[in-house]
């Protein structure tokens, strides 16, 4: 049965609902003249291509899948949905079904479609007309799997905003990124480049099918950006004019309402923005509802730049003297120097030592190409190349990232990662020549430029690897034992151990089970063996001397 609390709890929010104007919000839509003459039939020439008109999708051999859309908001929007309907299915399965898995009954999903309605309740004013309308033909072809939570547009609507909630909810730091710029002396050409892993982790099925969209809109200039069907919002992207956005998430407060999701925001900038001074520009005049950093490379400005926003700051930071910009979750301009809460980020978090980290191994190199920028993002150890186990949020590679991106802004080249992690191959593309193949070209082959590819990580060949692998599965597998109570063989916690022995995660899940099995020596050994180790942030640390201080009490 409901609990008093949660019936209580679910009358006042069915208040909230009702008064709240929530019911204007969903039924919201944009303008949509014209929807019916437009073309939507897809042509499929394989199981890996597929047509309609001039727009197209191919999946390359390095299991990309290339998107290619032009036209109005409607029309890319449309073609978008039509052309990847599949895809689309596959991450709302795995994002979507996720969710509703963790949810106890069909009655509470209906109450948490509410809450989340409520919380979205003001999204759609704070979203640009164009960005609706191409969602909107996106939706067209969602799934009605999941009409119980909210009907598609609603819920695609609602999705741009996820990475804004992920990081929110708990500060999960499901995105915790790292990226660098370098310029002049600094690189080998003189030119800026820059790199970024996105870790972003919603699940190993979400991280399966990628997808880089090349977009030639009627308005604003052409673009690239890394990401997957469904997202028309903007995480890694350049366009033609050599501007490049990325973000990194801050320290951010849970907020009470949605307003611009940052990837709306980054898409604006990367659509319309040529410089600098125009992104900023952008950023100023949208409502954020979480915190972030958005690293700008500007080919026009030959430097890079940091915005970061929050619902209510703003600053710009740039480096002087320098030629060279390192970004973590953490802000670094004079705007947040007071900011408390991004001071317990720097002391507490992961975040710092990241940024040490790739400030480390840029000061290694002298002079930077395409390939050390790939290189230092798949960087797996700690400071002073000290191991801390795989897996490690305290490393620049933590083999989770959604993706892995280097960019040369002013040649207009862009270097995108492929599965796994951003440990396959990098894929080179050419914006000066892409959209021309993209209009031109009689056969539809990928428009990867071969010439450009930089290798998989040889660490993927490895043992340790393939251990690693086996320890996330059976570490997840060990957790659910643990949390039902169940009975595990000693040798299986040690096996667990000798999968990945430098990583604190796996003397603490061992200790862990020792503790709720009331084995408190057994439990303080393995506590301390993680202590130990690299552990990632100052809370965990605590935790675990709390942990060993109840132990020693209970024996």
């Amino acid at each position: 049965m409901m609990s008093l609390r949660l019936i209580i709890v679910s009358s006042v929010m069915l208040c909230i609902v009702s008064a709240c104007g929530v019911k204007k919000s969903l039924s919201a839509r944009p303008d949509l003249t014209g929807l019916a003459t437009i073309d939507t039939a897809r042509t499929t020439i394989n199981d890996s291509t597929f047509t309609l008109n001039n727009n197209s999708l191919r999946k390359n051999k390095q299991g990309i899948w290339e998107l290619y859309l032009e036209g109005d908001p409607l029309e890319r929007g449309l073609a978008a949905g039509s052309l990847t309907r599949e895809l689309i299915k596959i991450q709302e399965e795995a994002f979507i079904g996720k969710v509703t898995e963790l949810v106890p009954s069909r009655g509470y999903l209906k109450f948490l479609s509410k809450l989340v309605a409520w919380y979205n309740r003001r999204l759609h004013l704070h979203v640009p007309e164009e960005y609706k309308q191409e969602i909107y033909g996106l939706s067209r072809y969602g799934s009605d799997d999941y009409n119980t939570f909210a009907e598609p547009y609603v819920r695609m609507l609602y999705a741009h905003g996820a990475h804004d909630i992920g990081h929110a909810l708990q500060d999960l730091m499901l995105v915790g990124c790292t990226s660098f710029a370098a310029w002049n002396e600094k690189t080998a050409d003189g030119n800026l480049l820059i790199g970024r892993n996105f870790d972003f982790y919603a699940g190993d099925d979400f991280a399966k099918e990628k997808m880089v969209v090349f977009m030639k809109p009627n308005d604003g200039h052409r673009f690239m950006m890394y990401g997957w069907a469904g997202m028309m919002g903007t995480v890694s992207g350049m366009n033609v004019k050599g501007l490049t956005v990325t973000i990194n998430a801050g320290k951010s407060k849970i907020p009470l309402v949605a307003k611009t999701p940052i990837s709306i925001l980054t898409r604006e900038i990367l659509q319309y923005a040529s410089t600098i001074e125009e992104a900023i520009a952008i950023a100023k005049k949208r409502e954020v509802f979480v915190s972030e950093s958005i690293m700008i490379g500007s080919a026009i400005d030959q430097k890079a730049v940091l915005i970061e926003v929050a619902p209510k700051n703003f600053g710009v930071y740039e480096v002087t003297n320098d030629n060279q910009l390192v970004c973590s979750n953490h802000f670094q301009s004079e705007a947040y120097a007071a900011d408390e809460r991004n001071q317990k980020a720097i002391a507490e978090s992961h975040s710092l030592y990241r940024y040490e980290r790739m400030t480390e191994l840029l000061n290694q190199t002298e002079k930077l190409t395409p390939e050390h920028g790939v290189s230092i993002l798949r960087d797996r150890k700690g400071l002073g190349d000290t191991r801390i186990g795989y897996g490690n949020e305290k490393a620049l590679n933590q083999l989770l990232a959604y993706h892995g991106i280097i960019f040369q802004p002013e040649a207009l080249k862009v270097w995108i990662s492929s599965n796994p992690y951003q440990l396959g191959a990098f894929v080179g593309y050419d914006l000066t020549t892409v959209f021309d193949k993209f209009s031109s070209r009689q056969d539809l082959s990928s428009v990867a430029n071969e010439a450009l590819l930089i290798p998989e990580d040889p660490f993927v060949e490895t043992q340790a690897y393939k251990d690693y692998e086996t320890f996330r599965k059976e570490q997840r597998r060990i957790e659910s034992l643990i949390e039902a109570k169940e009975t595990i063989p000693e040798a299986e916690l040690q096996a667990l151990v000798q999968l990945n022995p430098d990583y604190w995660i796996a003397h603490y899940t061992v200790g862990k089970y020792h503790y709720e099995h009331k084995e408190y020596k057994a439990a303080i050994i393995a506590f301390k063996k993680a202590l130990q180790r690299e552990v990632t942030t100052v809370p965990d640390e605590e935790m675990l001397q709390n942990y060993i201080k109840k132990s020693y009490r209970k024996l």
